[in-house]
Formats: C-alpha cells, structure tokens, sequence
C-alpha cells in the first residue's frame, strides 16, 4: 500500500510545526502534517507522465509517496506524481538513458499498431452503421465512426458495447450525431433549455430522420432505436395492446 501525499489548494498548517500555508501535506488520524513533520522532506518530486521513469524510479526507491489533488470537477483525487529518493531517481534516469532509442522504435511501432487498429475499427463501425441505416450518406457514416470511436475519448464507440459493434450503440452513436448536427439542440442547450427537455423537444424530428434513413432500402426498424422522449408513453402503450390479449389467455387457462 503506497503513501499518499495531497496537494492542496486551501490555506492549510500543519498541525505539529505551524508552518504553512502546505501545498504538500499528509493526514495522519485526520490531521494535517508537513512533509518534514511526517518524515518525507528528504523525498524529491517526479511528476507524472515518464512511464518508465516513474516505474524504475518507484522500484528502486525503498520509500515513496504517490502525489494526489481533488479534481472538484470530477469529484475525485488524480495522480500527480511521485515522492522518491533522490538517488532511486538518478539511478532511474540512467536506466531510462541507456535504453532510450529501444524504447522510442518499440512506441512507434506501438503507436502504428493502434493506429491500423484504429482505422479497421472506425471502418468495421462506419460498414454497421450503413448496414443499420441504408440511407445515411457514405461520408456521413463514416464522420459519425470517426467521432464515436476515437481511442481515449470515453464515447460510444469505445464503450464494450461499442466495440463489439452492438446495435444499441452504433444507433445511439447515429442518433447523438443527428441531434448535434441536424437540429438546434445546442442552440437550446445554451439558450437555458434543460438537456432533457431539449432532447424531448427535438426527439420527433431525429425519429424522422433516422426513420428516412432506415428505410431509404427496406431496412427494417432498429432494434437499438431509443426514443429520447415518449419513452414511458411507448412502453404504456405496448402494455395496454397487449393487455387484452393477456386476459384472452388466462381465459382460455
């Protein structure tokens, strides 16, 4: 279990020596401490993003303090970076040094792997969403592919669903792009309007397009079509139609 030391961004003391305001600090039973009083001063600072830096360093530091700071946004602690002896960091960066060029040829070809696996991935997305909406111009399902599934980005396309090319996802994917690029959604999203009256106001137009595109060769209707409003009303009235025909069979039994 590693040390966790907290940047802070409020006026805080440390409750042994006084000093402050700490941008550093750790709580020990709640209570703040400097980086002195807790016995970590003589750590120095790596910040993140080296992965082989930090990794070596951590390895060859017997004592070590990962860096934390509340992201209000996000409502969660991120790393930062790493506490360390000075000496593990040295010897580290010789480490990282002598192998440098090995390391650089190995993320090229890491990223030109990603890279092909990318554009199949995008193509594979763009072919489904054509096979779900026959009518949806060619260029347009693949900028809708290009968007959704761009690595990193936490959209649909990443998802698990997304990646195994599910229905439901490739049309939400399709549905996102109509409501940004063919209506005023965003319009009413900065005018004041709240997000899901936004989405109920404009759901009948989406529906229509998506429903031009679905047809456009006898497709049939998408099983992964979800309705942004009327959902509850859709699902009453699947109910009721199928009401009388629930007490024709517990009749008959």
């Amino acid at each position: 279990m590693s040390l966790v030391v907290f940047e802070s961004t409020k006026q805080i003391h440390c409750a042994e020596c006084r000093q402050g305001p700490l941008r550093r600090l750790v709580r020990e039973a709640g209570v703040p401490r400097c980086l002195d009083c807790a016995d970590l001063g003589h750590l120095v600072y790596l910040p993140r993003g080296d992965t082989a830096l930090t990794r070596r360093a951590h390895e060859a530091s017997p004592l070590s303090a990962v860096v934390v700071r509340f992201h209000r946004r996000r409502r969660r602690y991120e790393r930062l970076g790493l506490l360390v002896e000075d000496a593990a960091l040295a010897r580290a960066e010789r480490a990282c040094l002598a192998d440098a060029e090995a390391r650089a040829r190995r993320r090229e070809r890491d990223r030109l792997r990603r890279e092909a696996e990318d554009t199949r991935f995008t193509a594979a997305f763009a072919a489904e969403i054509l096979r779900l909406f026959p009518g949806c111009p060619a260029d347009r399902a693949h900028a809708i592919a290009a968007h959704a599934s761009v690595r990193g980005s936490g959209r649909v396309g990443r998802s698990a669903a997304g990646r195994a090319l599910d229905e439901p996802a490739v049309s939400a994917a399709v549905r996102a792009a109509v409501r940004h690029l063919d209506t005023e959604y965003d319009a009413l999203l900065m005018g004041g309007v709240p997000r899901f009256a936004a989405r109920a106001r404009l759901a009948p137009r989406i529906d229509a397009i998506l429903d031009g595109w679905r047809a456009a060769a006898g497709a049939p209707a998408s099983r992964g079509r979800r309705a942004e409003a009327g959902a509850p009303a859709d699902r009453n009235r699947r109910a009721e139609a199928a009401a009388p025909a629930d007490r024709d069979r517990r009749a008959v039994s």
